[in-house]
């Protein structure tokens, strides 16, 4: 099984450039796929239909989670599909799994106001204040993901027609374009960082020693400025990207247009904002309507 299981993981980072973590969640779903095996005895080659409807109903009654399990199930698919595409296995028995229905779950996000306050909480003129405003003000200008963001590189940003050149999932490129505020803070924190780092560093926002941001850090940094806005939502980098998207749409811009922004490869994954503005109406006509 391991060796199976290696092949596969290198196939998904070589051929399909997922990401770190997605690498970890499959291969955490297939140690638990392992365990299983270990305990009916029996070989991944000989795995029927019922014992992986058998082991997802385990995992459902030890309470894993709808989405979790369809998690699994598609981890299941691409790892027999995989076996097959090799020659290892002549038929797939995870092609006819029944996906579990999973609950709609909207973004949570911030208003307009509330995005206003968390800008204007991060204010100051040192290097590293003007560095997070210029981070949350890029964040919210183009709904970049939060990886996407500390992974910028000096080169990537092109003042000359206020884009930024964007390396996302799959190793995909975007270009998106930037707004005349994030621009300005932009420009006004690179002023800074050069003065003080020099040009040696690729890297477009740098620690107080000298290396790319992290995730973690720049995350800590926004929860700082949510408490100093008064804003009690559970705030993460990617609420930004939602409240992004949202006040997109909601301010008329197309859906392929924002699809294209976001770096999604299917409508469908955007459309999700869609929802959100139709709630969003639904609520004032409850609130304001007299017979709401």
């Amino acid at each position: 099984m391991t060796e199976y299981l290696k092949g596969f993981i290198s196939y998904l980072s070589a051929e399909k450039g997922l990401s770190k973590n997605t690498l970890l969640a499959y291969s955490s779903d297939l140690d638990n796929f392992t365990g299983y095996l270990k305990r009916i005895k029996k070989s991944p080659l000989n795995i029927t239909h019922e014992n992986l409807t058998d082991f997802l109903w385990h995992e459902k009654m030890r309470g894993l989670k709808p989405r979790s399990l369809y998690r699994l199930m598609e981890t299941l698919r691409h790892f027999y599909r995989f076996l097959v595409a090799e020659g290892i296995m002549k038929k797939n028995p995870a092609s006819t799994l029944v996906a579990p229905k999973i609950p709609g779950k909207l973004p949570s996000m911030l208003n307009k106001d509330e995005v206003e306050r968390l800008l204007s909480a991060a204010s100051g003129e040192k290097e590293r204040e003007v560095r997070n405003r210029a981070m949350l003000e890029l964040l919210y200008a183009t709904g970049l993901r939060v990886s996407e963001l500390v992974n910028l590189e000096t080169d990537n940003v092109d003042f000359g027609i206020s884009c930024v050149r964007v390396i996302g999932k799959g190793n995909k490129e975007r270009i998106v374009p930037v707004g005349k505020t994030a621009v300005r803070y932009l420009e006004k924190y690179i002023a800074l960082r050069n003065k003080k780092s020099g040009a040696s560093e690729k890297g477009l926002f740098l620690s107080k020693l000298g290396r790319k941001m992290s995730r973690v850090e720049f995350w800590r940094q926004l929860k700082n400025y949510a408490r100093k806005a008064g804003i009690t939502k559970n705030i993460t980098p990617h609420v930004l990207r939602h409240s992004f998207a949202s006040h997109m749409l909601s301010g008329g811009a197309d859906l392929r247009f924002v699809q294209e922004m976001l770096g999604h490869s299917s409508i469908s994954t955007t459309q999700i904002y869609t929802h959100v503005d139709t709630d969003r109406l639904k609520e004032l006509h409850k609130k304001y309507h007299p017979r709401g």
